[in-house]
């Protein structure tokens, strides 16, 4: 196959691959999940016992029995987890089952004002999904930010043996070393800074400001024009239930892994856990945010596979289906299995 039939196809196939923020939000379920315990709730709460419970969202594909291996699916910022929506399409039918988790603050989960946002609660929302589940043994592909509540869950697992157990992980464009870190100043340093929650509510009102700012904010390669569609379905999901909000307030995680940078260190983990989970590293050539994590992870964790993917920081936009490609094999041969 030449050059031009082989981009034809793949064309081909990241077109067969859209769907609507509508479609993949009605794809899902929002549940009671109270922060105070980390647990998801069963039964709708009573009017008095609704105080600091919030709703999320989450998606599950395919049937599981007790021993099934689950592939877990944590999104990126600030896009959530409609940003799997492409590659998600393009994965086997049949590879599961798996879970999308939706963190507080994007997409059809709440965005509750004063929450207290970081990198250890999403890491307990990730866990109360998996016991409500009832899942035993996960293998976990994250994309950008949700690379740390991985570490995070990773340190629980060598602190508190007997939960849940991760066996592979495969960490796309994330922060794996908090002295890796190379944000362009229009990304999150500027969402953080005071000038943060006026971009916030510029883009909570307009699609073409949103737009314009994330296209300024370096999210993709040169050499890559999102369509219109594109951009007003990621607006759509972002903006969900007073959702740009979570911009400014979501976008401090750089500075929270520079504090926590002992704890959340992929080499010190890989090193304590000795080759029990399995790693895999993926960057993207032209990624102006993580491309300095892909060479210290190379050089710190030498067991660790590489993955590199062409374009740039939104590789779930731009290379849906190399992306489905490498976390299907990955999945595989972790041991998620066909499901029925």
């Amino acid at each position: 196959m030449d050059g031009n039939a082989a981009a034809q196809l793949g064309r081909q196939e990241q077109d067969k691959a859209w769907v609507t923020a509508d479609e993949w939000f009605g794809g899902g379920e929002r549940r009671w999940y109270d922060p105070a315990s980390a647990r998801l709730l069963t039964d709708p709460p009573g009017e008095e016992g609704q105080s600091g419970l919030v709703k999320v969202f989450g998606r599950t594909t395919g049937t599981a029995s007790p021993d099934a291996v689950w592939l877990t699916m944590l999104p990126g910022f600030p896009e959530g987890s409609y940003g799997w929506s492409r590659v998600d399409q393009l994965l086997p039918a049949d590879l599961g089952p798996r879970l999308y988790v939706e963190p507080v603050g994007q997409g059809d989960s709440d965005k509750p004002e004063g929450y207290a946002y970081s990198t250890v609660e999403r890491a307990d929302l990730i866990g109360a999904w998996w016991r409500d589940l009832g899942v035993r043994r996960t293998v976990v592909v994250t994309f950008d930010y949700t690379s740390l509540a991985l570490l995070e869950l990773l340190r629980r697992q060598l602190e508190r043996p007997g939960g849940p157990v991760i066996t592979a992980a495969f960490m796309i464009n994330g922060g794996l070393f908090a002295d890796a870190h190379s944000h362009p100043l229009r990304g999150t340093p500027l969402l953080r800074s005071p000038f943060g929650t006026l971009v916030a509510r510029g883009a909570q009102r307009s699609p073409i400001v949103f737009a314009q700012g994330f296209k300024q904010a370096q999210m993709y390669s040169r050499g890559h024009e999102p369509s219109d569609a594109e951009l007003a379905e990621v607006w759509s999901a972002l903006v969900r239930r007073d959702g740009a909000r979570f911009l400014h307030e979501g976008a401090g995680f750089v500075k929270e892994h520079r504090r926590n940078g002992g704890r959340w260190d992929l080499a010190a983990i890989a090193r304590e856990l000795k080759g029990s989970v399995a790693f895999t590293v993926g960057g993207s050539t032209e990624d102006p945010y993580e491309h300095r994590q892909v060479a210290a992870a190379r050089e710190r964790v030498p067991g660790a596979d590489i993955v590199t993917f062409p374009g740039g920081h939104l590789t779930t936009a731009e290379q849906p289906a190399l992306l489905a490609d490498a976390i299907t094999r990955v999945a595989r041969h972790h041991g998620v299995e066909e499901t029925s």
